[in-house]
């Protein structure tokens, strides 16, 4: 992949609590100067962000229910409506991960489908598995739940958690949901040109990281 296609693939993202309205104005910045994908911010950003970004190709994402995605749906939901409503092209939600491990699927597929109507006609919609905290058949159960409730895109990690993507993780989930034609992103520890490289060989088709200018910094080392 050339310059211009590997920053079409990444979520330009800072979440950190102690982001500055400052700090996330130097992310737009950079964002809009290097053409990635979107940036991705914690909501209370999101209006900041897509004022900053208007008249550029780059989107505003925003996490939903982050990062234990412990809320109720009817937080989630209302959370979803603001972000849209503030300027935000993107969402991704964190899914009831205990649910998950608890077997209770259909929940979770209620969970996801209930922020995908908000999402209908108005934004893609990503849902954050959390996979170090799952095993292969959690991993499997979480990507045919969020198959059903009509997402487009699983994502690997909040980056909160006690790990972030694995090459394992996210070749999984490309095989789970590939035939339906839903995508994978993969967050959490990707900081160099060599991470960004195995995540897409194994399935990833976005990658989120706030080492995007040092990714592309390495291409012309």
């Amino acid at each position: 992949m050339n310059r211009l296609e590997i920053a079409a693939r990444i979520d330009h993202t800072l979440l950190k609590p102690e982001a500055t309205p400052a700090q996330v104005a130097r992310l737009c910045g950079e964002a809009a100067h290097a053409n990635f994908k979107t940036v991705c911010v914690n909501p209370r950003f999101v209006a900041q962000c897509a004022e900053a970004l208007r008249g550029t190709p780059v989107g505003v994402c925003t996490v939903i229910g982050f990062p234990l995605g412990a809320n109720d749906t009817r937080i989630k939901v209302a959370e979803a409506r603001l972000a849209l409503d503030d300027g935000a092209t993107e969402l991704d939600m964190v899914l009831w991960v205990g649910g998950v491990i608890g077997g209770e699927l259909a929940t979770v597929e209620r969970d996801v489908r209930a922020l995908r109507e908000v999402c209908q006609g108005r934004a893609e919609l990503k849902v954050i598995l959390e996979t170090a905290l799952l095993n292969e058949t959690q991993i499997v159960a979480a990507c045919e739940a969020t198959v059903q409730a009509g997402a487009q895109w699983v994502k690997t990690s909040t980056g909160f958690g006690p790990g972030g993507a694995t090459v394992e993780a996210v070749r999984l989930m490309r095989q789970s949901v590939e035939a339906h034609g839903l995508r994978v992103k993969a967050s959490g520890g990707i900081r160099t040109l060599a991470d960004f490289e195995k995540m897409c060989d194994a399935g990833a088709q976005r990658i989120g990281t706030s080492s995007g200018v040092s990714i592309l910094a390495e291409l012309g080392a």
